[in-house]
């Protein structure tokens, strides 16, 4: 073969190594692509969620006070408008605004004059008829020597004895109307019909005053002791009905309208004979000492009526308790680590705890803080209980607390193992 034909066949081999390289780069970006198909189409494994780390409470046995929260007014015992009871000039007035005074002390003067004036004349007019009555009766003496001798008819004796009695019934007339006078000289000073706290003057003296004439001359009201007036509704209306009819006294405490100070103490002792159809309510009063006068005629106050006192009742902490489409329930912890729902019957409250009347048990234990993130059925990781505590005393049995205790921290262990 000659030098020319070799050099024409020599790229032959280069054309097929070049294919070659080709299809390996081929094949190898084929292999690259399904393993990243692979790796991106592989599904990663569920993580299980992590439980819900939440505060909880023991519910535990105690007394409850049954306390009715309502709002009331001071009511005086005697509010009392001092009205002239006849027409005169005011000449006086016996008082200080704002003073205390005692029933029968001296309040004011109308003008005596004139009433003194007219009980003279009826004074001379009654002793003008006692001396007509005198005659009267000498002449009936001597008509009756008369009659009896038959000297004078008998009409003339009967007349003179209807004469005699109409001589004492003008000297009645006259004794009475003597009394309305001095009753009359009695109105013109006037006096405290009862004990209590004046006002401000109403009436100023030198100012001609008629009979009830309108405002008065001054206000009295009592102001110790004293009373609250407020309304309960009908359904708390048959515990407080009862407790009263076996002979309680049942306590009533009044609080300031902002309920923050304690403002007196007194118990309740009226109840009123009617319910208002309107409101569903009916009416009570009880009454208080109010030494200090704490209490102020008209005043608006907040008032706690102590109904009755629970015994072993069974308590949780009220943000234990939910509200929702149950109805009333609290998730309670369950022996794996769980929450369900619970549906339970509340109650009276005292702000801090809450009685459950059905549903729970004394030694359950309830979520109290996390419940806004919960579900039946929910994992949770549970802190160390705490048993209900506050104004109502708390009275678990030892052992059975001890237990629950034991399970609460058996239930954080595990759920601690399992996260």
């Amino acid at each position: 073969m000659t030098p020319s034909d070799q050099s024409i066949e020599s790229p032959k081999p280069r054309k097929r190594s070049s294919v070659l390289r080709i299809v390996l780069a081929v094949l190898l970006l084929a292999v690259i692509v399904v393993v990243i198909v692979h790796l991106l189409g592989r599904k990663k494994a569920p993580r299980p969620a992590p439980p819900q780390v939440v505060s909880v409470a023991t519910a535990t046995l105690g007394s409850m006070p049954e306390i009715l929260s309502e709002l009331g007014t001071v009511t005086p015992t005697a509010t009392v408008t001092v009205l002239p009871q006849l027409s005169g000039y005011l000449t006086a007035v016996g008082y200080h605004e704002g003073q205390d005074v005692q029933k029968g002390q001296f309040l004011a003067q109308i003008d005596p004059r004139q009433y003194e004036i007219d009980k003279q004349q009826a004074e001379a007019t009654l002793a003008k008829d006692r001396a007509s009555l005198a005659q009267a009766r000498a002449d009936l003496a001597r008509f009756t020597q008369l009659n009896e001798r038959k000297s004078i008819a008998e009409q003339t004796f009967a007349d003179q004895q209807f004469l005699v009695q109409q001589d004492e019934a003008a000297v009645k007339v006259d004794l009475a109307n003597i009394a309305q006078f001095d009753l009359d000289l009695a109105y013109c000073h006037i006096t405290a019909p009862v004990s209590g706290r004046v006002g401000l003057r109403l009436v100023d003296p030198g100012n001609y005053v008629t009979a009830s004439s309108s405002p008065g001359i001054v206000v009295i009201t009592t102001m110790k002791p004293t009373t609250v007036q407020f309304t309960v509704p009908q359904d708390s209306l048959a515990n407080v009905l009862q407790r009263m009819n076996g002979g309680t006294r049942l306590s009533v405490t009044a609080y300031s309208s902002d309920n923050s100070r304690e403002i007196a103490t007194g118990t309740l002792y009226a109840v009123s004979n009617q319910m208002a159809t309107s409101t569903g309510t009916v009416t009570l009063r009880a009454t208080f000492a109010n030494e200090d006068e704490a209490l102020f005629p008209s005043e608006f106050v907040n008032v706690k009526l102590l109904v009755d006192t629970l015994q072993n009742a069974v308590l949780v902490p009220t943000p234990a308790v939910q509200s929702g489409a149950p109805g009333d329930y609290v998730y309670l912890v369950n022996a794996n680590n769980t929450v369900s729902v619970h549906k339970v019957t509340l109650g009276p409250s005292d702000g801090r705890n809450t009685v459950i009347t059905s549903g729970l048990s004394a030694g359950n234990i309830v979520v109290t803080d996390g419940t806004d993130r919960l579900s039946d059925g929910a994992k949770i990781q549970a802190a160390e209980p705490k048993p209900a505590s506050g104004s109502a005393s708390a009275a678990t049995p030892a052992s059975g607390s001890q237990a629950q205790h034991r399970q609460a921290r058996g239930a954080a262990s595990a759920a601690q193992a399992a996260s």
